[in-house]
């Protein structure tokens, strides 16, 4: 009896991991898809030189390319980038952004 017991439990955490498993993997391929789809949509609204500086962005602030390019498809979307956008005026979003950004000065006394 008691071995029955633990082989129920054993298949019931086997099913619990496989579930689990599963979901991991369709979250993975939805993410994966959406980059795609994300990456697709840039490249028809930025130059080559547009993108590669994002590119080199992301590698140091990878958070800040990530929302920048999400709202750089909202507002080509919305009609209010001009397409392409050049690596000009994607420096001249930049320069603005990083104006309004504030700066934090810690002084140790």
């Amino acid at each position: 009896m008691a071995e029955d017991d633990l082989e129920e439990i054993r298949q019931r955490k086997l099913l619990a991991l496989q579930r689990r498993l599963a979901e991991e993997q369709r979250k993975a391929q939805m993410e994966q898809q959406f980059e795609l789809q994300k990456q697709a949509i840039l490249k028809n609204i930025l130059t080559p030189e547009a993108r590669q500086r994002l590119t080199n962005l992301r590698l140091i602030k990878p958070e800040f390319t990530t929302q920048l390019e999400l709202q750089l498809i909202q507002l080509a979307q919305m009609g209010k980038l001009p397409i392409p956008l050049t690596d000009e005026q994607l420096k001249q979003i930049l320069i603005q952004l990083q104006s309004q950004k504030r700066e934090i000065k810690i002084r140790r006394v």
